[in-house]
């Protein structure tokens, strides 16, 4: 992935209109599993297209006439990516062939694809579609417990009206670096929750599961919400609606407390700041101050506790040409 980015749409208009439906042809290939397209409308093919590189994940936005997709075992044998396609219809109709099932989807509606098994879409009006491209490696769910949900319609209510509310929100803005990792982060967290509750819904889910899922979720909160001070079990189980006691629960596997794990990212993200020679000119205690401790004594205290030496020491010690040690 990269640093991030901003949103940059592509116009098949801009080239020659002989080459217009290989040209988008060519823009799916780099943005999605290989698929094999046709098209009635070939010959002048009036299509757009976006990709965004936001940290652990990428959004693809495509507008398109109407079209027939297939993703077929070949292809998957080829190449695959292993991703849940999670995409949001703004505009257009169309209907969706996966595991023997099929659902049409309109404007305003949720779709899920599975790029490991063979789907085949058929766009019967011109589209507007927003697809996250999710890791199946970043869902913390069972392969099975999501397969279950592939073509069906799914509800734009809850956390889905968030999620269909956050994909259209994508287009057309300007993110830096660690502003699209924040906002990859946050579409996996809302992705997960979303397919998540369907799932558990259906009685899909296992209480372990279910467990892990949440612990995941409280992990992403937290690296989400690391700069900010106030950042504690009560904080946290309230935002998931929780008791604290079953936060607790969750971290018992861990085999330490909530607190010790909130330290332990802030302390991490202290050291990648130490080293880091762009940031050579912010005082030490400015650094603890941004990754949430509240004053530098205790940032010395448990950086020292963490890593061996006080945390000017640590950075003069780099300087010095040694290696970060893990």
């Amino acid at each position: 992935m990269g640093d991030g980015m901003g949103w940059a749409e592509l116009r098949s208009m801009d080239v020659p209109r002989a080459e217009r439906f290989g040209w988008f042809c060519d823009q799916l290939m780099q943005e999605l599993a290989p698929t094999h397209i046709v098209s009635g409308h070939r010959d002048d093919f009036r299509a757009t297209t976006a990709a965004l590189e936001l940290g652990p994940v990428n959004v693809s936005i495509l507008s398109f006439p109407p079209l027939v997709s297939a993703r077929t075992p070949q292809l998957i044998r080829q190449s695959d990516p292993e991703l849940w396609e999670l995409g949001f219809m703004a505009r257009g109709v169309m209907v969706v062939d996966q595991e023997r099932s099929q659902v049409r989807v309109g404007a305003g509606d949720l779709l899920l694809y599975d790029t490991s098994r063979p789907v085949e879409m058929q766009v019967t009006e011109s589209g507007h579609l927003t697809i996250l491209h999710l890791p199946k490696s970043a869902v913390p769910l069972p392969d099975y417990s999501v397969r279950d949900l592939l073509s069906r319609r799914l509800p734009v209510d809850g956390s889905g009206a968030l999620l269909a509310g956050f994909l259209q929100g994508l287009a057309g803005g300007q993110w830096s670096g660690l502003e699209a990792e924040r906002l990859g982060s946050a579409a996996v967290q809302l992705a997960s929750a979303f397919l998540g509750g369907l799932a558990d819904r259906e009685g899909f889910l296992s209480q372990e599961t279910r467990q892990s899922m949440l612990l995941r979720q409280v992990k992403a909160f937290i690296a989400a919400h690391l700069a900010e001070p106030n950042l504690g079990p009560q904080l946290i189980a309230g935002a998931h609606f929780i008791s604290v006691r079953y936060l607790h629960h969750l971290f018992r596997a861990e085999k330490q407390t909530v607190s010790a794990y909130i330290r332990k990212k802030r302390l991490e993200r202290c050291r990648t700041d130490l080293a880091q020679s762009c940031r050579a000119e912010f005082p030490v205690e400015a650094i603890g101050a941004r990754w949430g401790f509240a004053d530098a004594t205790s940032f010395s205290r448990a950086f020292k506790a963490a890593f061996g030496m006080p945390p000017g020491e640590y950075r003069r010690w780099l300087g010095g040409g040694a290696s970060i040690r893990a």
